[in-house]
């Protein structure tokens, strides 16, 4: 698929795809179009050329109520600058998810919420956190739903050297575990490296597989 800004091509005939269960990295340069690519993919910009299949929706031929229902039920996001609500506790934004599909349930987001390594911070607003713990934080509300694709927008670029290592290792394995397939996008290299395929995003907006991490 093709998307365009003015005279600019962003993404030029990029092709790739992801299995379930799959830990893919697209990497490049800040402002290559990484967040685009991923904007396109949840149907959050239009593209102008091209396809894109998810199950067996065509992306770009759903209307926004079903787009908006797809995201909801199918999709998880991950975002740099957490996006976690500060009036709501931890519970509650990690349990937002389920309430936006009419599910009450508290025992999914207090596993999700110890599969994270924040048990007993249930009721704790995100002003009491580190910016470690509310990325956390951010995997568990984006994971809570049993997503079949994850989207992650440089997850760990706020975060320390040694934080973003234990929030990468924690978002891979809570994705493997749940067989999702997943995007991360990342300007880092030593982000990508526990991927399992690594596509590199270029200044022409094409799109070329460069390996695997170790």
């Amino acid at each position: 698929m093709t998307k365009r800004f003015g005279a600019r091509t962003v993404l030029n005939a990029v092709s790739f795809e992801v299995a379930a269960g799959e830990y893919v990295a697209v990497i490049g340069e800040s402002g290559i179009g990484k967040s685009t690519l991923l904007n396109v993919i949840a149907g959050l910009e239009p593209i102008d050329s091209g396809s894109i299949r998810f199950l067996d929706h065509e992306i770009e031929n759903l209307n926004d109520d079903e787009l908006s229902l797809l995201r909801r039920e199918r999709f998880g996001f991950v975002f740099q600058a957490f996006h976690v609500l500060p009036h709501l506790s931890v519970e509650e934004n990690v349990a937002l998810p389920l309430l936006l599909r009419g599910i009450t349930s508290k025992e999914k987001p207090r596993e999700m919420i110890a599969a994270v390594g924040l048990a007993g911070r249930e009721a704790s607003p995100p002003r009491e956190l580190s910016g470690g713990e509310l990325q956390r934080v951010a995997i568990a509300r984006a994971l809570v739903g049993d997503p079949k694709l994850v989207l992650a927008d440089e997850p760990t670029g706020n975060l320390d050297p040694e934080n973003a290592r234990a929030v990468l290792e924690l978002f891979r394995n809570e994705v493997k575990i749940k067989g999702a397939a997943a995007i991360l996008a990342t300007h880092s290299a030593e982000a990508s490296a526990g991927c399992d395929r690594i596509y590199r995003l270029t200044a022409d907006g094409s799109i070329a597989a460069t390996g695997a991490g170790p």
